[in-house]
């Protein structure tokens, strides 16, 4: 019987030892539980930065390429929907010739959604 409860206590002993070894073999390389961490939000944010974030930027770019290069007789859709014709440009403010009566109306340049690649001076009657 007292074998018997040796026997059990060395088995107990081994695996105690066992665990521990690998305890230490854990705490020895902190650096690579610290990787194991912060990868997975690396590639995270690596991912968001090319899916989401990059092409924004690049289309927010765009636009106010476009903005900045507007000129009058430019054939532009605001962001309503409205068709027209660029007649003067102010700072902040664009007017714009709508219609076949050619109305005035006084839309924010950031309200323009684009520009048109028919101007005034291609097709006149097409546009009325």
């Amino acid at each position: 019987m007292i074998e018997k409860l040796f026997g059990i206590s060395t088995a107990l002993a081994e695996e105690a030892a066992a665990v521990e070894a690998a305890g230490e073999e854990a705490a020895m390389n902190p650096v690579a539980a610290l990787i194991s961490t912060f990868l997975p939000m690396v590639l995270i944010f690596v991912v968001f930065y090319f899916f989401l974030i990059r092409p924004q930027r690049k289309k927010d770019k765009q636009v106010k390429e476009m903005l900045n290069n507007l000129k009058a007789g430019d054939r532009v859709c605001t962001i309503g929907g409205i068709y027209g014709t660029i007649v003067g440009i102010k700072d902040d403010t664009v007017t714009l010739s709508v219609g076949r009566d050619n109305l005035s109306m006084v839309v924010a340049r950031w309200g323009i959604r684009s520009v048109e690649e028919i101007t005034i001076e291609n097709d006149a009657e097409a546009l009325n």
